[in-house]
């Protein structure tokens, strides 16, 4: 029988969407497959300690989105570099058990998604899954990520960016009508995002986006279908078939809507005709190669009623809850949650291997 690969879940974060994090590891762990992987949970709770928790109870109120927390345990650890894998190193210095093979980040937001982890576990030479530290900056960014998209001619919506509040109410509506969105640049799950409709509206959004951000996007509304793709890929990614989110109770696809209020219904796939489907696909593993993703990513777009489609944004460590459209998406095209775990750490280990093979020595010639 083939040797367990020891696989590191960390979970948590520092993060407004910490608790969608909570959630999102524990159907990891219930779906990966017991026969193929040894499971080493660590959370990482909203103060940046992370914990060595067991797979029995590292979950509070498990069962309940408003309510979910990490149990924190006393065993705090840390990572330590070594050419042969990464241990887990508690705080007295003592090595715990042995290397991880693997690390499945699925840490959404700030201080997990935007390349700071991610530039962690590289320096630690260890394999992990999901896009590298470029990637995953890019991806957290709204504002850089639609700057790439507007260069390689990928249609997105018209955006404004603002480091300060002060901000002229009347040169925005010139510049993208009415509504728009007002949100933070760095960061998901809708946290912090308003729909302004009028000048009431105005400055209380703005500031609820800086009170999450230092820098927003305000950006015109796209009246259209919401559909998403998911994809899996280095080099070579696949694409699933696309889905449609309709929201039911918010105007959009609210925090609220997605994970407590059952408020969007989904159509897993959409139901469009076969040369819609396939200008979507076409267009978001486009966008996904422009904007240097790896292992996964979930791609939002709008499709209009002329039939053109606009990508909104990518999301590279998309959720894994049991409402989440990235595993819905890809059970839709034909593949388990199961399947998807699996291909994943390939991948991870797959970009590993090609990455240890390069030189990081250089001798002059003398």
């Amino acid at each position: 029988m083939a040797k367990k690969l020891r696989i590191g879940i960390l979970f948590g974060g520092k993060s407004a969407e910490h608790e969608i994090s909570l959630l999102s590891a524990k159907n990891v762990v219930a779906a990966l497959d017991p026969n193929k992987y040894e499971v080493v949970l660590v959370g990482i709770d909203k103060n940046g300690e992370w914990h060595l928790r067991d797979a029995e109870k590292f979950l509070l109120n498990a069962e309940n989105p408003r309510l979910v927390q990490l149990n924190k345990s006393m065993a705090n650890v840390a990572l330590v570099p070594k050419e042969n894998g990464l241990p887990l190193v508690s705080l007295s210095g003592n090595p715990l058990n042995e290397p991880l093979d693997v690390v499945f980040p699925i840490l959404h937001g700030t201080y997990g998604e935007d390349g700071t982890v991610q530039g962690l576990l590289k320096l630690s030479n260890v394999p992990f899954v999901g896009a590298g530290v470029l990637g995953s900056a890019i991806g957290m960014d709204k504002d850089v990520m639609k700057r790439l998209l507007r260069d390689a001619k990928i249609n997105t919506a018209k955006f404004l960016t603002f480091h300060t509040a002060k901000i002229d109410y009347d040169h925005v509506v010139k510049k993208l009508g009415l509504p728009f969105f007002i949100k933070p640049a760095n960061l998901g799950s809708s946290v912090g995002i308003s729909k302004v409709k009028d000048r009431t509206q105005f400055q209380e959004a703005v500031d609820l986006a800086f009170s999450y951000d230092r820098k927003i996007l305000i950006e015109e509304f796209i009246e259209g279908k919401e559909i998403e793709c998911s994809i899996l890929g280095n080099e070579h990614p696949i694409v699933s078939l696309p889905g449609e989110a309709i929201p039911l109770v918010h105007e959009f696809y609210s925090y609220e809507a997605k994970y407590y209020e059952n408020g969007v219904d989904f159509k897993f796939p959409a139901d469009l005709d076969k040369k819609t489907i396939g200008k979507i696909q076409k267009m978001a593993v486009k966008a996904y190669k422009v904007l240097c993703c790896e292992g996964m990513a979930r791609v939002d777009m709008f499709l209009k009623a002329n039939g053109k489609v606009y990508v909104n944004e990518l999301n590279t460590i998309p959720g894994f809850t049991s409402t989440s459209a990235f595993p819905k998406l890809w059970a839709a095209s034909g593949v388990s949650y199961t399947e998807i775990l699996d291909k994943l750490i390939a991948l991870a280990l797959e970009r590993h291997e090609k990455e240890r093979a390069l030189k990081v020595h250089y001798t002059p010639k003398i």
